[in-house]
């Protein structure tokens, strides 16, 4: 006897998402692989366990308000490290808004096909 299959034990067809595959790029926008990359970083520097991550992104995409298809996850991918960073007493909001800011700045300054920096940002270095 088999072990039934999981794409149908629910007793619904499994579906990827449109334009999902084994050919598609995991990530939509490179901001999205950048937080994954975040992510795994401070965790292999100790900041966080993966149990503790599993928590608190479990939390934001709990939360109300996340789309039901899943198109903001990586928004909660964010908002989870955020939340970490301030539970660890790493980065408060304030600081992350204005880094936030600053990288902004540094995008709207930094001319077409060049790498943003945050050395662009016109206040950097004025504070």
């Amino acid at each position: 006897m088999s072990a039934p299959d999981p794409a149908t034990a629910s007793g619904l067809p499994f579906q990827l998402p449109p334009g999902a595959g084994p050919d598609a790029p995991v990530f939509a926008e490179p901001w999205q692989a950048q937080a994954f990359a975040l992510a795994v970083a401070l965790n292999e520097r100790g900041l966080f366990t993966w149990t503790e991550w599993a928590a608190a992104l479990s939390r934001e995409v709990a939360s109300p308000g996340a789309a039901a298809d899943g198109s903001d996850y990586y928004a909660h991918w964010l908002a989870a490290l955020e939340a970490l960073l301030r539970e660890k007493g790493v980065a408060g909001p304030e600081l992350v808004e204005a880094l936030s800011a600053s990288w902004q700045r540094a995008a709207h300054a930094t001319p077409h096909g060049q790498p943003i920096r945050l050395e662009n940002d016109p206040l950097h270095g004025t504070r």
